[in-house]
């Protein structure tokens, strides 16, 4: 007796993986601008982010429905690294830190979205991707403020610098102090020797480091503070050009003409609201966010002093000889570990960066390891 006809197997499309992946994206995103939302101060900026929220969820529902159609079962998801990192960061420096590293995630999304490969769903998508990038720009005080800025001298753009400090100092105390204890091993020194070479090489690193991003923090404050004097010396001396100047911007941003006049007028109508608009719509600046330099000067002193002990940890330990293969054991994975961090910000792969970082600091010692085993044999030490 003949067989009876089994029913067709669903088939996954040959998109179902990148359609996972994008749909743990998603969900990866709703998180995180919920967590942003959770530490912003501001009720307007976090009624935004909760916007966003939405659209990501209604995002991962759409790539949800596709997968069902395809006979996919959804995996498990569970909170990202990534989204931990980046909650930490905004509790500690603040969102308005956090936000441009967000927006180069949603720049990617877009362009990720629009690939031939992806599923038309998806691909339907990029446009809310776009959208959320120029808001979190907005946000952050990175999205262009439009033509009319640059037509005015005094209107570069700016953001905070402790996060950014504090990144730079751990990569910077690592591998310059790496090399410096590296350079006095291969010199053949005595361990106190390269110990106190490493010490001294951390405190004066440190310092360094601090002074400079506390000189470079006060002039950048000093110079956006003048920036918003100058704005409201224009606003005072020249209101008709400034709500000129604010509707056009409006116009810019897609709002029609007749909607942008009424919108510039009723700000123009109190000049609080309009300092801070304008402050926020030229220069691209928040006002509450100048940057701090005694964040920035702190930050990049703890910074570069975590990056810079771990050379000499080893010399601390009185393991003999062992104390080289021990300091640059975790020196290198230290390095490592900084170069896989930065890629939680990057979207770049963990892998790729941390082996970029590992490189990079394994090269600058094995010059100063030369240079000080060369000088130690001329020395006749």
């Amino acid at each position: 007796m003949a067989s009876e006809k089994q029913p067709p197997r669903p088939t996954v499309d040959i998109g179902a993986d990148l359609l996972v992946q994008n749909w743990r994206g998603e969900l990866e995103a709703v998180e995180l601008y919920q967590v942003l939302a959770k530490h912003e101060r501001s009720e307007q900026r976090t009624q935004i982010l909760l916007e966003m929220v939405k659209d990501e969820e209604r995002h991962a529902d759409i790539m949800a429905q596709r997968l069902a159609e395809m006979g996919v079962a959804l995996p498990e998801y569970k909170t990202t690294l990534r989204v931990r990192v980046m909650g930490l960061l905004a509790r500690l420096f603040g969102t308005s830190a956090v936000l441009p590293i967000v927006a180069s995630i949603e720049a990617d999304d877009v362009t990720a979205y629009l690939e031939p490969e992806q599923d038309v769903a998806v691909q339907g998508l990029a446009g809310d991707e776009q959208r959320h990038y120029k808001a979190l720009g907005s946000l952050s005080g990175t999205a262009d403020p439009g033509s009319i800025a640059r037509h005015e001298r005094w209107h570069p753009k700016g953001g905070g610098g402790t996060l950014r400090a504090a990144i730079f100092g751990v990569s910077d105390g690592l591998v310059s102090n790496l090399a410096l204890v590296m350079g006095f091993a291969g010199a053949q020194a005595d361990a106190e020797f390269v110990m106190l070479a490493g010490v001294a090489g951390l405190l004066a690193g440190a310092c360094s480091m601090a002074a400079g991003e506390y000189t470079s923090m006060r002039a950048q404050r000093e110079l956006y503070e003048r920036q918003i004097q100058l704005e409201e010396t224009e606003l005072h001396l020249m209101p008709e050009e400034e709500e000129a100047e604010l509707r056009l911007i409006y116009r810019a941003k897609g709002i029609p003409a007749e909607e942008a006049r009424r919108l510039a007028s009723t700000i123009m109508a109190n000049k609080d609201i309009a300092l801070d608009t304008l402050v926020r719509e030229e220069l691209g600046l928040d006002p509450a966010e100048l940057g701090s330099p005694w964040g920035a000067a702190i930050s990049s002193f703890l910074a570069f002093t975590a990056g810079a002990i771990v050379p000499v940890l080893a010399y601390f330990s009185g393991a003999g000889w062992l104390q080289f293969a021990i300091s640059a054991t975790l020196s290198g994975l230290a390095l490592f570990a900084v170069g896989a961090g930065v890629s939680l910000f990057t979207g770049r792969s963990g892998l790729y960066s941390g082996a970029r970082q590992l490189a990079i600091g394994a090269a600058a010692a094995a010059i100063t390891f030369g240079i000080g085993s060369a000088i130690g044999v001329g020395a006749g030490i």
